[in-house]
């Protein structure tokens, strides 16, 4: 396992990690996968007293992630930042044309992963995501696959956990179909949810 006694992970993100949480509530983790993780390790490993963190934004880009990060992230001291963001850099595209371009996103994802560095945190990265339940949506894959392979890239700089959601949610859409893993192809239904916390916890080498 990574995690060790006492240590602090923070959740950040867009509307996939912010799940419906209380905004006025410091430890409120929303409905998401954030919360499936915090219940399992704190019921399987209660004695490691883990505390874990939501700050997760819905509509958030990665610029968005960038203008709050100090105090959503580096105020905070974590040892540990989750980070999984990008799908509305491309989702703006096609719904509002408003273009995140390929150069602005490695910038602006690069500040976060650098900020993080600075603090002595260890990053966990997760891909963005979508299942094409519309026509319209498999033009996606020629936004969204440039970004995936800069985080992937961005990855292996900083030498983060990398969690590879794009392909594992196509790999769970060849064995049930793509609404029961995410309502409109990029809010995940509860099994989606627990999709992601089972993936993050194999990632991080805790076993449940």
């Amino acid at each position: 396992m990574l995690l060790k006694e006492g240590q602090r992970v923070l959740f950040q993100g867009d509307s996939v990690t912010d799940a419906g949480r209380d905004r006025e509530d410091f430890f409120g983790l929303g409905n998401g996968y954030p919360a499936i993780i915090s219940g399992l390790v704190g019921a399987a490993y209660p004695g490691l007293r883990i505390e874990f963190l939501n700050r997760g934004v819905g509509g958030d880009r990665v610029k968005d992630l960038r203008e709050r990060w100090k105090a959503d992230c580096i105020d905070l001291s974590p040892d540990w930042i989750s980070i999984l963001v990008g799908v509305n850099d491309c989702w703006r595209f096609y719904d509002s044309n408003d273009k995140t371009e390929p150069d602005i996103f490695e910038r602006d994802y690069r500040y976060l992963l650098e900020s993080v560095a600075t603090i002595g945190a260890s990053s966990i990265i997760m891909e963005p995501f979508f299942l094409p339940l519309r026509g319209e949506m498999e033009s996606w894959t020629e936004d969204l696959g440039p970004k995936i392979q800069i985080i992937r890239r961005l990855a292996r700089e900083y030498e983060a956990i990398y969690v590879p959601l794009d392909g594992i949610f196509a790999s769970a859409a060849t064995r049930r179909e793509q609404g029961f893993w995410a309502e409109d192809g990029v809010h995940p239904t509860p099994e989606g949810h627990f999709l992601i916390a089972i993936q993050w916890l194999s990632a991080m080498s805790i076993a449940i």
